[in-house]
């Protein structure tokens, strides 16, 4: 029964994503008790940044991470037991509306259609710091439900740095407006805010959140490429509130 469950669980993700009826390999091995992983065969690849005190930057003024273990087997504990404190918007996560709209939808809210299906990575060059309205223009992204942006972030490496770099590229507000405009269902970037540090206002979570566009910050695109792919961000299931840490997998598209 437990091989049946399982492989009906990936039949569906599958069908969700790619339309996909089989059961593969890998995920038949899963069902016979070990975790489903994400292998290099299955053509997956983990777009999320390792939650680490040591390694997770931390916007300026937001919470700490804090992992502790409450008991620890390598201590002569019975068992090991773990406790984490951190901030909703910590390493790879989805803002949902009422980040910046007073009456948006929370996270629990947020559709899965528009977080499971085709998205498009945008390589931006590493000289670009403000993603305008004439840079995105300069990319092929119009038709693309979903953009996801990799910009100078990867290539340094900053999502798996304590420092918190300032100088991250950034959406510009006429950007987003032609983005929400475009009626695309997610937007996402790869350092922890699409908006430009310092801005005077948030005119870019305004613009998209305000059209119900969910943003996904902090992705680990290191070892992705421009190109079109299958997405699945997920958020903590988190009742009443306007963020929350995700796992974000990415799986290139047949051309």
């Amino acid at each position: 029964m437990r091989r049946n469950r399982t492989c009906a669980y990936w039949t569906i993700v599958a069908g969700l994503v790619l339309g996909e009826a089989a059961c593969t390999p890998q995920h038949q091995a899963a069902s016979r008790g070990a975790a489903p992983e994400v292998s290099l065969s299955s053509g997956w690849i983990d777009a999320t940044a390792t939650l680490d005190p040591a390694t997770t930057p931390i916007y300026a003024g937001d919470a700490p991470l804090k992992f502790e273990f409450l008991k620890d087997m390598r201590k002569g504990d019975g068992f090991t037991l773990s406790a984490y404190s951190m901030g909703a918007h910590s390493g790879t996560h989805i803002d949902a509306p009422m980040h910046f709209v007073r009456d948006g939808a929370s996270i629990e809210q947020l559709s899965l259609v528009s977080l499971i299906g085709a998205a498009r990575v945008i390589d931006i060059p590493d000289s670009v710091r403000s993603i305008d309205a004439a840079e995105l223009n300069r990319h092929e992204w119009r038709g693309a439900p979903r953009v996801i942006f990799r910009t100078r972030s990867s290539v340094r490496g900053w999502m798996a740095s304590s420092t918190f770099h300032r100088d991250f590229a950034y959406i510009a507000p006429d950007a987003a407006q032609l983005l929400a405009d475009a009626r695309v269902q997610l937007v996402g970037i790869d350092y922890i805010s699409a908006e430009q540090f310092g801005a005077p206002a948030p005119r870019t979570h305004q613009i998209l959140l305000g059209k119900g566009i969910p943003i996904v910050e902090g992705l680990a695109l290191g070892a992705v490429r421009a190109g079109d792919y299958d997405l699945i961000v997920l958020p903590i299931k988190v009742a009443g509130h306007e963020g929350a840490p995700a796992r974000a997998i990415l799986r290139a598209r047949a051309p």
